[in-house]
Parts: C-alpha cells; sequence; structure tokens
C-alpha cells in the first residue's frame, strides 16, 4: 500500500477518527442551518428481501405470535422480534473504522496502525468497535450529480469525477465540504432497490479515489451515497476495488454510510442541512444499521 498512513493526527492510542470533529462547535454551527425544520429520513427500510452484498443476510421474525403471556387479570400479552443478520453491514449502514484494512508489509493494518493482533476478535472487534463513537450531529451537504447529468440515474459502474462534483455544487449554490462535515452523492442508484437487486448489486456509480482524496484533504467526517459501496465498483482499477474504503476509512479515519434514500432531499432541493445519525454502541461492532436524518 505504499507509505505508512499512521500514527493519527489524535495520536497513536485514537480509535474515533473523523468523530473527533465532532465539537460543540459543530454541532451549533449544524444547528444554525436549521430554518424550516422539516425532518428528512435517509434510511431505508429494514426488511426481507432488499438487495445485500455477498453471502450476507437479514431476517426479522416473530417467536409465538404472541411471544409471551398472559399476564394478570387484564390479560396481557407481549411480542418481541428475533433479528438474524450482519446487523453493521446491511440495509443503510455505517462502515466503521474496524470495517477495513490492507495488508503493509507483512501486516494487516487498519486505521491508526492498529494490527489484525490488535483489532480481531470472533466476539466483537478489540479495536476500533463502533461502540467508541460519540453522536454525529453536523453540517451535511448534498452533491446531487445526477440532477447535474440528467437521467434516471447515473450508469452503473460511473466514475464520480472532481469536474462532477464542482459542477453540481455550482449550480446548486452550495459551499464547499468544510471540516466535519457529511456529503452525501446522489446517484439514483436507489430506485433499483428491491426492484432489480441483481442490477444494484452488480456495481454501482460512486467518487473516484481523486474524489475521495480531496474529501481528506477537506477533513470530512462522513462520505454517504445512495449505493452498497458509497464508491464505483468496479471502480478505475479492477485491481483495486473499494479504493475509496481505503483511503477514507483505513488510511484517514472517515466514516462511510451506504445505501441512503436521497430522492426527498433532492426533490425539495435541500442542499445543506444538519445531519444526525448515533451508531448503535454495539461493542466491537464493525459498522451500525442506521437511519440518519437531515433537518432543514
Amino acid at each position: 500500500m505504499g507509505k505508512d498512513w499512521w500514527p493519527s493526527p489524535w495520536g497513536p492510542a485514537d480509535e474515533r477518527g473523523a468523530n473527533n470533529r465532532m465539537t460543540p462547535a459543530k454541532a451549533l454551527e449544524a444547528a444554525r442551518l436549521i430554518k424550516t425544520g422539516r425532518t428528512y429520513q435517509l434510511g431505508m427500510i429494514l426488511e426481507s428481501g432488499i438487495p445485500l452484498f455477498g453471502s450476507r443476510h437479514v431476517s426479522v421474525t416473530i417467536p409465538g405470535g404472541p411471544t409471551g403471556g398472559p399476564f394478570g387479570t387484564h390479560v396481557l400479552y407481549y411480542n418481541d422480534e428475533m433479528f438474524s443478520g450482519e446487523i453493521g453491514q446491511v440495509g443503510s449502514q455505517f462502515d466503521g473504522l474496524g470495517h477495513i484494512s490492507n495488508k503493509v508489509g507483512n501486516e494487516i493494518r487498519y486505521y491508526n496502525g492498529f494490527t489484525q493482533d490488535q483489532v480481531g476478535g470472533a466476539y466483537g472487534l478489540q479495536k476500533l468497535g463502533v461502540h467508541n463513537l460519540k453522536p454525529f450531529f453536523t453540517r451535511g451537504i448534498l452533491v446531487d450529480v445526477l440532477a447535474h447529468k440528467g437521467g434516471e440515474r447515473l450508469p452503473t459502474n460511473y466514475v464520480i469525477t472532481m469536474d462532477d462534483v464542482m459542477q453540481s455544487l455550482r449550480k446548486q449554490g452550495t459551499r464547499e465540504p468544510g471540516e466535519g462535515d457529511a456529503v452525501l452523492f446522489r446517484t439514483g442508484h436507489i430506485k433499483l432497490w428491491k426492484k432489480d437487486n441483481a442490477e444494484f448489486t452488480k456495481g454501482c456509480p460512486g467518487p473516484s479515489n481523486t474524489v475521495a482524496r480531496w474529501l481528506v484533504e477537506k477533513k470530512i467526517c462522513v462520505m454517504g451515497a445512495d449505493t452498497w459501496a458509497a464508491e464505483a465498483v468496479p471502480g478505475e482499477d479492477p485491481n483495486r476495488p473499494f479504493e475509496c474504503h481505503t483511503i477514507l476509512i483505513a488510511m484517514n479515519g472517515i466514516f462511510i454510510n451506504e445505501n441512503l434514500n436521497l430522492e426527498e432531499i433532492s426533490r425539495d432541493k435541500v442542499y445543506e442541512f444538519a445531519w444526525s445519525f448515533n451508531p448503535l454502541p454495539l461493542k466491537g461492532a464493525t459498522g451500525s444499521p442506521g437511519n440518519s436524518v437531515a433537518i432543514a
């Protein structure tokens, strides 16, 4: 992988990465963007039959029906659910810092240079689990590449260039990303969700490695998209898949939010907003399910 990317600017023991950019000042900046109070759900419904990567699965069952009871003279019953699946890596999902690693020399290395021996654990990661993270409340921006390019959706495998990004921002009248921002890319790929799962998972449009490195320079906290990888697949070099994940997560501690529903905020031309997300504090998890929210 070339040059070592550690130690982190937040110190050799840091496990939070760009989450450290979530400061009181950043939260107050985000709050000032709220003008109407309208909220937008950016998460897709988590259910059976959604498109899934590789051999992942998801199911929800209600055992018993009702699960328990009766209790008391008022004859009370209750229902529980049983969830089965890769809880942090299905549906609208948030990739934590323990999700991605790369081999450097003879060692597998994660964010901040942590090794596989330091991070790995059969019953949860020993380091870099999402339980380490603080809630996110920050400025969010939509980069509506589809609105700029036109059409129903960007072609599968389309690589979003810096020119695409800058022209989209100019057309929208949106300021460039700043430190600690969440940057969300709309491609229209989510329109295939549960309609053509095979096409959805075959590949996806997304930002180029150059765009990812630009986002690193901007010191953002989260990159998201309405696709399952939040980057172009197979990308610029089929021999180096998911390289944006390496650039953002492993090398720079920037998080990725995938499978977002950006249709409503696009329809309403909401390009700048307060963005909120609180990862499920599941100890040692590689990621989190999530329903991030835009507040306009």
